[in-house]
């Protein structure tokens, strides 16, 4: 047989990993089978399912009942039922973490053709019908059934189920375009991000920089071929040059390349794609019979409407405000101090003085931090913390498939030993992957036909600072502070323990999801927690008392400032998604007015945030940004109750696993939280938190 007869034998009895059981432990994803080819077999295949399962629904001759609607489910010989849904949430995983060229080429080629289905299935008369029927005359449900009826209910009318055959076409045009924008802005700012690099050859500007960011550069360097130190704009290179280069100009270079992210005269410019997605949301809330975007958001909210939102923006200007400006004042002093009085400060100073005022105020400095934050000694910590709160443990699985050597794979089990989901953890930047951090799935939890618990795959990818030829992956507080954070929402996906996947673990309404996260922040300023794992990673001496003093005592440095950031984040948000009428004004000047009231620096008129302002624009946080000072209010709460109880008290644990983690979107949020709190929550424990209101 020659080579193509081989080639060609071989092909015809490979089977498309999506299509059969995986094979592997826990029925994780098999990443080293997976071609790129396979996944446009699967996503046509999983079509064609969806909507051979659609008539055979709507044909089905029985009266529409909950079981026959809500739940039923064609045979499948092979256990799996959604087909799509499996292989793209695979795809799109893969395209924030693990992209290139040829997955970019297929996601436009597919998005549309997904939209254009999605909007199929959603606007079908004859589903919503027995839907409708369901919703109307029904058995007697449980409250978790009913839940799931009404938001099957609801959901429909809030994506065209009662519009006119005319209007739910232009429905289908409006989301199939913003489907495209939105994937093209989120393609645009990693290519952009990406392309930048600071190529430094004179060791001379490497002036002020500690050792570990020059031997990071070094690193980046090698890898990328060239002589010399390396830096770009992802946060582990980018955060240490702002804050420790004595070299203003480069500085000013690192500044001006990442806030002017797409928005020079290129390919990558995401002026009017933001334009163009802030019109089409609008118009889809219109079309749906809302005022704005932002009324259409926020009926699903805890906050429900614009005025609540805006009652907590001010509050917080209110309340921090008058500090941050003086914090500002503080650096502006300080950096006048060092330079004379005439010095000038631009924000590309910002972070280098205020490091200098935290040196002189607390002699605390986040590089003599990371030798006691190293990545493994980090995890051992961050899964103690789960073990000591909850119990669970987790063990290394080798066996299970990952998609780049960085990532790890885990087993968790609960406290009995019985097996409760698998956590991947993605540490590091590379070229194919999207800034930030987020924690995902790749198999939520459910309870199946025969009553098996399904447990979920959950994921937290990150972006953290890199092993070198000569140390470990060194972390700062920050860092770690961010692992925190992925590590609260996997631990909202790990406990879940619901019937339905559509209203399991981090399903819920989006100004509630951030609390859990939010609340796990909490542990990095606790000298007990410290206590676990913060030991010299050359010395395995612990980190000395009189440095987790300073840590402690610096906690609130900046706090006001870093709220009014936040705070115009959120206002911009709003800003943009209040609009009644077509958007067509300049994108700068219209960001620059939309936040000033929350500013306390003076502001540039040659940068941008909305262009690469990816939760607004390619998340899921349009009109809801200040969700993450809501659940900041709540998380704030939520750890006074363990600071009264016990930061480590198992009894509150378990209550806030029970009442909070594991319920998923079951119930309101309001009333899980008020079952855990015992009480209604109020913005007190954040104001003393921060320092701003006294004990």
């Amino acid at each position: 047989m020659n080579d193509n007869s081989t080639i060609t034998a071989e092909k015809e009895k490979r089977i498309n990993p999506f299509f059969a059981p995986y094979g592997t432990p826990h029925d994780t994803v098999p990443f080293d089978r997976i071609r790129l080819e396979d996944y446009e077999e699967a996503m046509m295949e999983g079509i064609r399912r969806d909507k051979e399962y659609l008539e055979k629904t709507v044909n089905n001759p029985a009266k529409p009942t909950f079981d026959n609607t809500m739940i039923a489910q064609p045979e499948d010989p092979d256990g799996y039922y959604d087909l799509l849904e499996r292989v793209t949430t695979v795809f799109f995983n893969m395209l924030s973490a693990e992209t290139n060229d040829e997955m970019d080429a297929l996601a436009q080629k597919m998005q549309p053709i997904l939209t254009q289905h999605a909007n199929d299935m959603r606007l079908d008369k004859r589903m919503f019908e027995r839907i409708k029927a369901v919703h109307l005359h029904h058995r007697r449900l449980t409250p978790e059934e009913k839940k799931l009826l009404d938001e099957a209910y609801e959901g429909a009318v809030r994506t065209g189920a009662l519009l006119s055959d005319e209007d739910k076409e232009r429905l289908r045009r409006l989301t199939e375009e913003a489907s495209m924008m939105t994937l093209q802005f989120s393609q645009n700012l990693l290519k952009d991000r990406k392309a930048f690099t600071l190529h430094i050859t004179d060791e001379a500007q490497l002036d002020g920089l500690p050792d570990t960011a020059r031997e990071a550069a070094a690193l980046a360097a090698k890898e990328a071929g060239k002589e010399g130190w390396l830096f770009t704009l992802d946060a582990p290179s980018m955060g240490p040059f702002m804050k420790y280069s004595t070299q203003r100009d480069l500085r000013r270079e690192m500044y001006m390349a990442y806030n002017t992210l797409c928005m020079h005269d290129n390919s990558e410019n995401n002026l009017d794609i933001c334009k163009r997605i802030i019109n089409l949301r609008r118009e889809v809330a219109q079309l749906l019979g809302y005022r704005t975007y932002a009324d259409y958001v926020l009926k699903r909210r805890m906050a429900t409407n614009k005025r609540t939102v805006y009652h907590l923006l001010d509050q917080l200007i209110d309340a921090y405000k008058p500090t941050a400006v003086k914090e500002v004042e503080e650096i502006r002093k300080t950096a006048r101090q060092i330079e004379g009085k005439d010095f000038n400060m631009e924000p590309w100073d910002f972070s280098y003085y205020s490091y200098k005022l935290q040196m002189k105020k607390y002699a605390l400095d986040s590089e003599m931090l990371r030798p006691y934050l190293e990545l493994s000694r980090v995890i051992d910590g961050v899964f103690g913390l789960a073990t000591r709160l909850y119990g669970i443990t987790f063990r290394l699985n080798e066996d299970i498939p990952v998609y780049h050597p960085d990532v790890k794979a885990y087993e968790v089990f609960d406290r009995d030993g019985s097996y409760l989901a698998v956590l991947y953890a993605d540490f590091h930047p590379r070229k194919g992957k999207q800034g930030g951090a987020w924690m995902t799935e790749y198999q939520g939890q459910w309870i199946d036909r025969k009553g098996e618990n399904i447990r979920p795959h959950v994921s937290v990818v990150m972006n953290l600072t890199k092993p070198t030829a000569d140390k470990p992956a060194l972390l700062t507080l920050g860092e770690v502070e961010t692992f925190l954070h992925e590590f609260g929402h996997a631990l909202h996906g790990i406990f879940a323990n619901t019937r339905f996947e559509s209203l399991s673990g981090t399903n819920v309404l989006w100004d509630f999801v951030e609390l859990p996260s939010q609340f796990m922040e909490n542990y990095s300023m606790e000298k007990e927690f410290l206590r676990t794992f913060a030991f010299h990673y050359q010395t395995g001496e612990p980190m000395p008392d009189e440095l987790i003093k300073r840590i402690v005592k610096s906690r609130n440095f900046m706090a006001a400032y870093a709220c009014m950031r936040q705070v115009s984040f959120g206002l911009l948000d709003m800003a943009y998604y209040t609009k009644s009428k077509p958007f067509d004004e300049d994108i700068i000047a219209f960001e620059k007015a939309a936040w000033k009231k929350a500013q306390v620096m003076p502001q540039r008129t040659d940068t941008c945030m909305t262009v690469q302002f990816s939760h607004i624009m390619a998340g899921g946080y349009a009109a809801g940004y200040y969700s993450y000072k809501w659940a900041e209010v709540l998380d704030a709460d939520a750890f006074s109750v363990f600071k009264r109880e016990g930061i480590f008290n198992q009894q509150t644990a378990q209550r806030f696993r029970d009442e909070v983690l594991s319920r998923g979107g079951t119930e309101h949020p309001m009333e899980l939280y008020k079952r855990f709190r015992r009480g209604e929550p109020t913005i007190d424990a954040l104001l003393k938190r921060n320092g701003i209101k006294r004990k």
